[in-house]
């Protein structure tokens, strides 16, 4: 088959279309330095042509609450227009485990748009609620730092290998149209706080981490469980506690 992944030069997308070639599928990974831009829709109508699945794993390169819901919005309605033009047959969206009770956020309010979107489309879809993944712990840390401190919250989280992301994220693909949502997730429950702390130290950032349940995630209160996924999961196999021991800082922009 023909699949179009689009953001597929990112972290996730290249795993993806990596996984889905040796498969034997014609895979083209699109994104704006390919010529093809969902927010404005340049090149999406030649992209599509024949294309059977499209698995859209982009983001938007700003998380500011104004700029993350046009984003989302524009790319949405571009993307899917050109895909029922085009006559695809499964619509792929990832997106995140607890978009729903995360509403406060922006980022996820415009992630919760994005999925109205897809529901409301013609085009057969599944959508993939993942939780956080292991290489997003700096960023994490990064939302909570306060001068020499990070502030996190103690909510329980159950992280996941991007390399696990990406194997679960095939299977849903070369499988049926859910019209629903497909949840993905690490083996192991842990407190966020906790998670971020063993991620600093590997890496030799010695910054206290606080645990204040007051502190927000993006822009959201947490609750012990908002991030945790329900019992139907899927299930990587890869533990945070293994992955952590051998954890390098993220690159330098």
């Amino acid at each position: 088959m023909k699949i179009v992944v689009i953001g597929g030069t990112g972290l996730i997308g290249s795993k993806l279309v990596k996984r889905l070639q040796a498969k034997g599928h014609e895979v083209v990974a699109a994104s704006p330095a390919s010529g093809v831009n969902t927010a404005t829709g340049e090149g999406l109508a030649d992209v599509l042509i024949g294309a059977q699945i499209v698995v859209d794993v982009a983001n938007s390169p700003s998380f500011e609450d104004k700029a993350v819901m046009e984003f989302f919005q524009k790319s949405g309605q571009n993307l899917l227009a050109a895909e029922a033009a085009a006559g695809v047959k499964h619509h792929v969206a990832l997106s995140v485990v607890g978009t729903d009770r995360l509403q406060d956020s922006g980022y996820f309010r415009a992630k919760l748009a994005q999925e109205k979107l897809i529901k409301d489309a013609k085009i057969p879809y599944t959508l993939v609620h993942s939780t956080q993944f292991f290489e997003f712990m700096f960023g994490i840390a990064q939302s909570g730092a306060q001068g020499e401190k990070v502030h996190l919250s103690p909510a329980m989280m159950q992280p996941i290998f991007s390399d696990d992301v990406a194997d679960l994220l095939a299977d849903l693909v070369l499988g049926q149209p859910v019209n629903g949502v497909a949840e993905i997730a690490g083996p192991e429950p842990i407190r966020i706080a906790d998670a971020v702390t063993k991620y600093l130290r590997q890496i030799g950032d010695g910054r206290e981490v606080v645990v204040d349940e007051k502190t927000p995630y993006f822009g959201a209160l947490l609750a012990d469980k908002t991030l945790m996924p329900s019992k139907s999961v899927r299930l990587g196999k890869t533990k945070y506690s293994e992955w952590v021991k051998t954890a390098t800082p993220p690159p330098a922009r």
